[in-house]
C-alpha cells in the first residue's frame, strides 16, 4: 500500500484550503472525517503520517463525541508507533483551557489570572474570589470565541448567570477570569509549522469582546478567522519582522507538548507584558492578510507534511 497524508478532522471548510496545496504539491493524502467513527483496537493503522486537525468546537456542528473518537484514534495509532503531529497530548490541550494554561505556566509563560468553576454559584464564588475591576467568562472546551464575555461588576454577572443568555461549556467547566486592558485594540496571534514559528498576526478587536479576539468570527461563521472586505485598516495584518523573546518560549513550549501546528495569542498590557490566553491547535489562516504579506500558512503545513512523508520513506 502506497503511504499516504491521512489527515483527522470533523470539519470540511476548515480543510478544504489543505487539500488544495496538498493537490498543488501532488502530494498522496486521506480524508478522515470523524464524528461517529469505530476503531479496532485489534487492527494495524496504515502506513503513512498522520495530522490531526481535531477541534474543541466540533460540538457547535453536531459532532460532540469527535475529540473523544479521534483521542481513541491517536492512541491507537501512536502506540503503534506511527508518525503523528498533533497527536493525543496536543488534543488535550485544545479541548481543554485548564490543561493549557498549566502547561503554558510549567514553561515560564504568563497567562491571565484564571479560575475554573463548575456550577452557577460556583461561577459567582470565583468572581468575587478574583476580585478584579473587570473580567471575562469562557468556555474551558471553547473555540470561535465560546462564552466569552466581558463583565465590570458582579452584579453584571449574576444577571447573566441567571438569565436566558447563559450558556454553560460542553464540558461543564466556565472559566473567570482577569481581563487584560490593552493600551490599543488588538491581540497578536503567532503562528507555527513543524514546531518553528512562521509568522505573527495583528488581529484588530475594536469590534468588542463578544466576538473571538482572536479570530474575530462570529459563532455562525463558517471560516475563522474569515476573509473580510477591504476595509480602512484590515482586522488582520501580518506583522513584517516580528521578534520577541516569547518566541524561544513559544517553540519551547510546543516542543515540550507535542504540538506540531499551532497558533498562539497573546495581549500586553499597558506596562507592555505579555499575557498568553489561547493555544489553537486546529489553526486557520487569514486569506487576505497573508495575500498581503506574501506568506501563506497551509502552503507551508503541505510542504511540511509532504517533507514528513519523504522522509518516512526513506527510513522504511
Amino acid at each position: 500500500m502506497t503511504e499516504k497524508i491521512y489527515v483527522i478532522h470533523e470539519n470540511e471548510e476548515w480543510t478544504e484550503h489543505l487539500f488544495k496545496r496538498l493537490d498543488e504539491l501532488g502530494l498522496p493524502y486521506e480524508d478522515w472525517f470523524i464524528d461517529e467513527n469505530l476503531v479496532d483496537l485489534n487492527e494495524t493503522p496504515p502506513e503513512g503520517v498522520f495530522y490531526s486537525r481535531m477541534s474543541a468546537s466540533s460540538h457547535t456542528r453536531g459532532h460532540r463525541f469527535a475529540p473523544e473518537m479521534t483521542e481513541s484514534l491517536l492512541v491507537w495509532l501512536e502506540h503503534h508507533g506511527r508518525k503523528v503531529f498533533n497527536g493525543s497530548r496536543a488534543l488535550r490541550l485544545e479541548v481543554s483551557k485548564v490543561n493549557q494554561y498549566m502547561a503554558l505556566n510549567a514553561g515560564g509563560i504568563g497567562t491571565p489570572k484564571t479560575i475554573a468553576a463548575n456550577g452557577k454559584e460556583q461561577i459567582l464564588k470565583a468572581a468575587e474570589k478574583m476580585d478584579v475591576p473587570s473580567f471575562i467568562t469562557k468556555h474551558n472546551r471553547a473555540g470561535k470565541g465560546l462564552g466569552v464575555r466581558l463583565f465590570h461588576s458582579l452584579e453584571a454577572l449574576k444577571e447573566y448567570v441567571d438569565g436566558p443568555e447563559f450558556e454553560p461549556s460542553i464540558d461543564g467547566i466556565t472559566l473567570i477570569q482577569e481581563y487584560i486592558q490593552a493600551p490599543e485594540p488588538f491581540i497578536t496571534r503567532c503562528e507555527f509549522v513543524g514546531g518553528k514559528f512562521v509568522y505573527a498576526v495583528q488581529v484588530d478587536t475594536s469590534e468588542g469582546f463578544e466576538l473571538c479576539p482572536a479570530d474575530a468570527c462570529r459563532i455562525d461563521d463558517l471560516f475563522c478567522p474569515v476573509g473580510e472586505e477591504a476595509e480602512e485598516k484590515p482586522k488582520f495584518q501580518v506583522i513584517d519582522g516580528f521578534d520577541d523573546p516569547i518566541l524561544k518560549k513559544y517553540e519551547a513550549f510546543l516542543n515540550q507538548n507535542g504540538i506540531d501546528v499551532a497558533g498562539i495569542e497573546f495581549i500586553r498590557n499597558a506596562e507592555g507584558e505579555i499575557f498568553t490566553y489561547d493555544v489553537n491547535t486546529n489553526t486557520n489562516y487569514n486569506a487576505d492578510a497573508e495575500a498581503e504579506a506574501g506568506k501563506f500558512g497551509m502552503l507551508e503545513l503541505a510542504e511540511f507534511l509532504g517533507q514528513a512523508l519523504k522522509n518516512m520513506k526513506q527510513t522504511v
